[in-house]
């Protein structure tokens, strides 16, 4: 049992889990789209840019900023490395006295279908996890962990420079408050809403 200060645990809001896994079947189902709807793979590099929006299963909302990169060199664009920083001081603990955390990650993706309209993905991370427990009685307790996670989802990728990334994914790393950050939970949804800043617009 996760030990951690209880009067800042969030209610549990099963509408959010529910919500997304509609949300992911939803992504599912285009599926048998015909590919050439999606994007076609630009010429030159991609660099997407934009916000990661990020849950922990029975826990807390962690947003912030995502970024990743490909270029032909890459997989011929299909693999993809990444930065990610995400923090409860932009979801749950925002204006909430809900405990202060942050995420880093750096990442691989590699994104299947290449010209698909739906294209799923597998992404492998690794980062730092850090805590802030706030009160001085909380001191003892462990506040930081490495973090290593894989990713299973799907992109939207329509024929503008957009994605939209919904998956799931698993902590390997994780604590009970004891041995680790009681806070740091192992299932989480995420989605990323990112877009191309490298594309020129067409004349």
């Amino acid at each position: 049992m996760n030990t951690v200060p209880n009067r800042r645990m969030p209610p549990k809001k099963n509408w959010f889990e529910k919500s997304t896994v509609l949300f992911v079947g939803f992504l599912f189902a285009p599926l048998v789209i015909t590919p050439s709807f999606g994007q076609d793979r630009p010429a030159g590099a991609v660099l997407d840019v934009g916000i990661r929006l990020q849950k922990s299963v029975n826990l807390y909302a962690e947003n912030g900023f995502t970024a990743q990169y490909t270029s032909q060199k890459l997989a011929s664009q299909r693999l993809y490395v990444g930065l990610s920083y995400v923090t409860s001081r932009l979801g749950t603990a925002l204006g909430s006295n809900a405990i202060r955390q942050d995420n880093l990650l750096v990442s691989a993706a590699y994104y299947f279908r290449p010209k698909g309209l739906i294209r799923p993905v597998v992404r492998a991370n690794l980062g730092y996890f850090s805590a802030d427990l706030g009160d001085d009685i909380f001191d003892a307790l462990p506040n930081a962990s490495l973090l290593a996670s894989p990713e299973v989802g799907l992109c939207f990728c329509p024929d503008i420079p957009l994605k939209i990334n919904a998956s799931v994914g698993y902590n390997v790393l994780t604590g009970n408050g004891t041995t680790g950050p009681g806070t740091l939970y192992p299932v989480f949804v995420q989605t990323s809403i990112t877009w191309n800043v490298l594309k020129k617009p067409k004349n």
